[in-house]
């Protein structure tokens, strides 16, 4: 019997063979970029219905046998150029992590946290355009059998932009992706990175965030 793993596998490389050279390169970019060790990252299954072509990564800040931080970054694609993009690349994220009550009652932290993605993508010289995207925050309270657990209150944050085309019309996939996970890790709480503390870990087999 075949195995549906290893057809999945050959349908992407099919998938990818098959794709413009710009993409190619740009996820070529992200698949050797390199990031700090507390970030955890593999590929995972892109959407197949927002651009003709995608390619998608799954990450976790951890510390210990715990996630800190986790997400989802979505490369799109579309060659024929893209309107609402103003552009043939966009980049679509969901960003999620778990917060302590007194900062999830401050009135200010959408706009904070909001402030952490445009200013991650500053902070690298990044230039992009058309960001959008919504903050949310959640609180949980248990009862009944529940009620021993302690309230829990989660930020999330959704966001696409476009990037910059470079050379060849392929944009510096790395350099977002390395913002990307800067954002991830003060979500979770981490100092900014020391310079040269960087490395790529296979993310174990866990259950994503769900990107729509």
């Amino acid at each position: 019997m075949d195995d549906p793993k290893e057809k999945d596998g050959e349908r992407e490389r099919d998938a990818m063979e098959a794709a413009p050279l710009p993409f190619r390169a740009a996820v070529d970019a992200l698949r050797a970029a390199r990031l700090r060790p507390q970030v955890e990252i593999e590929p995972t299954k892109a959407p197949r219905r927002l651009a003709p072509f995608a390619y998608a990564l799954e990450a976790a800040v951890v510390d210990g046998d715990e996630d800190l931080a986790d997400g989802r970054l979505i490369l799109l694609h579309d060659p024929a150029g893209h309107d609402a993009w103003q552009g043939s690349f966009r980049l679509v994220t969901l960003v999620r992590a778990e917060l302590e009550p007194e900062m999830a009652a401050d009135p200010l932290l959408p706009d904070v946290c909001w402030s952490w993605l445009t200013g991650a993508l500053q902070s690298r010289g990044l230039t992009y355009g058309e960001p959008s995207g919504t903050v949310t925050r959640a609180s949980s309270h248990y009862f009944g059998g529940l009620s021993e657990r302690s309230p829990a209150s989660q930020i999330e944050i959704r966001a696409s932009w476009t990037p910059r085309e470079g050379l060849g019309g392929v944009p510096d996939t790395a350099a977002h992706l390395a913002s990307w996970c800067d954002l991830l890790a003060q979500l979770a709480g981490l100092p900014p990175a020391a310079p040269g503390d960087a490395s790529i870990v296979t993310l174990p087999q866990r259950r994503g965030p769900q990107t729509r």
